[in-house]
């Protein structure tokens, strides 16, 4: 037994008690076969109560002998690594990332190890205690104490990584093992987020694999949690709340209690928005230096998120709100805008992509020119002209094919959502377009022959949604640009029947396809994070429209106590755009091959 005198900082002595050999002299009696020190170094390593000076003396006792240290040991190296050493004194701190980075440099067989124990840090430790048979977490103190914590691993992780530079390479798979489970709470997967893109800042190599998993969390939690579901819990919540000024004389008494209004009455909705605040922070914070936009580091992350759009992002359906994270990023720079514009123009046009994706891309390229504050009325009349243009080439292939042309939609989806795409900008910047110069404005109008759209025998009128069609014949119809009204009715007495098979044959039945249209830059609904998204987002005004429409058109398409028009609209009827679920990785059919003209002759966006 070993008693040392007084404790290492020279305080008021602190009798520490150890029992058994030093760590050299246990390691060479278990080498002899003697393993009871040994397994007594073990149990007072994982004593709970365990003081600082105990610590410090065992950690510098291993740091003399970490070449003996092999991985016949490892049983003893996973209890070192388990020490209570985040939060302790400073001393502490540093004599143990002293030892991280002895151990990684001398015996590497142990990185992982040491990258796990890391990583398990960067979530809260709730202390739970029983009280009554009840479950009640005391986190007040360690709350206050996070940063520093968060702090501490961080310095721990780059002393690693100076010791080890491949370590990027291993970090990764722990990342993704140990992600909570998205069932945990608010403030524990917040503060693993926060953690992992903190990581980025100095690690930039796994910055997209980082935003790759973090959005792909997030993308589980968004369409787990519907706009419909959402609004719901609002609307229940809000029906719960007293009415104001009932209890005033209760208002002192709760003066201090925290405001309810940013809080998510949708618990999922409520997990989502408090980690799309996170992440909008960290965009703001790589984008932007002392208050200053810094372009070198946009672009670098712009390419990295729209790498994860192209491969998460633009293939999930019904995502209400990560895809704000590019939304918000493009806001910074109209050449970002263009960019974005320009990216998903490129995939719609592109023959080579499946259907699928292309009229996802298309829902983006009409809902961001419809929604974004920050996208002039130059860029939308240049992406009309490219959309236009290219609708009409794809009428021109269909006329001159010599075959008899039906409104399939599984073969012409594309086309459908490019139409749509035109009709949703249109309604929503069509008053920005004339304000400037109503005759230029009518003119352009005009030049567009959207007439020849609406009356070909595609019947674009028939596959978009019943709400974007009800306003764009409104608003064509005021300004005698092309009047959509007889077609429509048409439509409407007829049954539309929809291909379902390119490979030929007679199976012919209606569409119930379940992956319906949608425009991704709907509403945005979270509260929190939606408080930088507002400034920057069009929202639909139906006061000045609503006169637009006849009454029953008005009735069929609008919800006056809504705020936007397509509130509601959920399309499951026949013949509605949808994207066809059996065209992943299947091959295009001919006519609709027919690409853009080339990019030369328009305006390419660049970044």
């Amino acid at each position: 037994m070993e008693v040392e005198g007084r404790d290492f900082l020279g305080t008021p002595p602190m009798k520490t008690v150890r029992f058994g050999s030093s760590v050299v002299e246990t390691l060479e009696k278990l080498r002899q076969g003697d393993g009871s020190d040994y397994e007594l170094l073990r149990h007072q390593l994982a004593n709970p109560d365990i003081k600082d000076a105990q610590i410090i003396s065992w950690l510098q006792e291993f740091r003399s002998c970490m070449t003996q240290l092999t991985k016949d040991h490892e049983q003893l190296i996973y209890t070192v690594l388990r020490l209570p050493w985040v939060g302790r004194s400073q001393e502490v701190v540093d004599e143990f990332m002293a030892f991280l980075g002895n151990l990684v440099s001398a015996q590497t067989v142990y990185l992982c190890a040491c990258l796990k124990m890391v990583v398990s840090h960067f979530t809260p430790k709730r202390v739970t205690v029983c009280e009554g048979g009840v479950d009640i977490s005391d986190s007040e103190d360690e709350e206050e104490n996070l940063p520093r914590s968060f702090d501490q691993c961080h310095q721990a992780l780059q002393i690693i990584i100076r010791y080890v530079p491949s370590t990027s390479r291993f970090l990764m798979p722990i990342l993704q093992e140990r992600f909570p489970f998205i069932q945990k709470s608010s403030r524990t997967l917040e503060c693993y987020v926060h953690n992992l893109l903190r990581l980025t800042v100095y690690i930039p190599s796994i910055r997209r694999d980082v935003l790759e998993l973090i959005i792909g969390k997030l993308l589980k939690l968004d369409v787990s949690a519907s706009r419909a579901d959402i609004e719901e819990a609002e609307d229940n919540e809000a029906q719960k709340q007293p009415e104001e000024g009932l209890f005033d004389m209760d208002e002192d008494m709760s003066a201090d209690q925290p405001p309810r209004t940013n809080t998510m009455a949708h618990p999922v909705a409520e997990k989502l928005d408090s980690l799309m605040a996170v992440l909008m922070a960290y965009i703001r914070d790589i984008c932007h230096v002392d208050g200053s936009f810094h372009a070198e580091r946009t672009k670098e992350l712009y390419r990295d998120l729209l790498s994860v759009f192209d491969k998460l992002i633009l293939p999930t359906h019904a995502s209400c709100h990560v895809q704000y994270t590019l939304f918000y990023l493009c806001s910074f720079k109209l050449a970002l805008a263009e960019a974005f514009l320009d990216h998903v123009w490129k995939i719609l046009q592109n023959p080579a992509q499946p259907a699928v994706l292309r009229q996802a891309a298309a829902g983006y390229l009409g809902s961001f020119l419809a929604r974004a504050k920050f996208v002039p009325v130059l860029t939308v009349r240049a992406c009309l002209d490219l959309l236009l243009t290219w609708i009409h080439r794809y009428i021109d292939s269909q006329d001159n094919s010599g075959k008899q042309v039906c409104c399939d939609i599984s073969l012409h989806g594309p086309f459908y959502a490019a139409c749509q795409a035109v009709f949703y900008t249109l309604v929503f910047r069509h008053r920005a377009m004339l304000e400037a110069n109503m005759k230029k404005g009518l003119e352009y109008l005009q030049g567009l022959n959207l007439e020849r759209v609406v009356m070909c025998q595609l019947n674009p009128l028939k596959v978009c949604l019943p709400a974007v069609t009800s306003m764009f014949a409104a608003i064509t119809r005021k300004y005698q640009v092309v009047f959509c009204y007889t077609i429509i009715e048409r439509n409407n007495r007829q049954v539309l029947p929809v291909v379902r098979s390119s490979a030929g044959g007679d199976g012919v039945s209606t569409n119930t396809n379940p992956l319906d249209s949608f425009f991704p830059f709907d509403p945005y609904l979270l509260k929190r994070s939606g408080q930088v998204i507002e400034p920057l987002y069009q929202q639909w005004d139906d006061l000045a429209e609503t006169d637009l429409l006849p009454a029953k058109t008005a009735q069929q398409g609008l919800k006056e106590e809504e705020d936007d028009f397509l509130s509601g609209e959920t399309p499951h009827g026949e013949g509605m755009l949808g994207m066809t679920p059996n065209s992943y990785g299947s091959n295009i059919c001919s006519p609709s091959s027919v690409g853009s003209p080339p990019m030369a002759q328009n305006r390419a966006f660049k970044f």
